[in-house]
């Protein structure tokens, strides 16, 4: 049962229920992205795994934690950049969600923002969800239609990371 006292953005106060302003914002932004370049039904789970990949993107690209106050235009180049296929983005956020755990733990303070990231992160990686072969060539080097081609098991965040890149570029 949830405890409904006064609310705070902060964490801070008294057993007041702190709200996950960072998270929230960085899910709302990596949605409103994927609406936007209007990839896919935004009730499938690929649309999930690509929302959440913007959203971790988002949330631990904000080294300064000012992320309420970020300018979505200004971080379209570096959220580029993370989510470029060359780079290795999963052990990108590993490494900052070990981080900001570090921080957490040392400071004795719960985040809501970093439980809900963690969730995330746990269900891109836990998570497989039958998608192309974007490895495989097929015969003629050209598919005709989408359910042409072997399909594969793919972790959920290495088919919504390419996701959240191309939603990017189409904004």
């Amino acid at each position: 049962m949830l405890h409904r006292g006064h609310e705070s953005t902060d964490g801070t106060g008294g057993g007041e229920l702190a709200v996950p302003m960072a998270w929230l914002y960085a899910e709302y932004i990596a949605d409103e992205l994927l609406r936007t370049g209007d990839l896919m039904p935004p009730t499938s789970f690929e649309f999930r795994a690509g929302r959440d990949a913007l959203a971790l993107t988002v949330f631990l690209s904000d080294t300064d934690g000012e992320l309420s106050g970020i300018r979505v235009i200004s971080q379209l180049e570096n959220w580029l950049s993370l989510t470029a296929y060359d780079q290795p983005w999963q052990g990108w956020v590993r490494e900052r969600m070990a981080e900001l755990t570090a921080e957490q733990d040392a400071s004795g303070t719960p985040s809501p923002d970093l439980a809900l990231a963690a969730e995330a992160w746990r269900w891109l990686e836990e998570t497989e969800l039958l998608a192309p072969d974007l490895d495989a060539v097929p015969q003629g080097g050209a598919v005709s239609c989408e359910d042409d081609g072997p399909k594969v098991w793919t972790p959920a965040w290495r088919l919504g990371l390419p996701l959240g890149h191309l939603a990017i570029h189409l904004f």
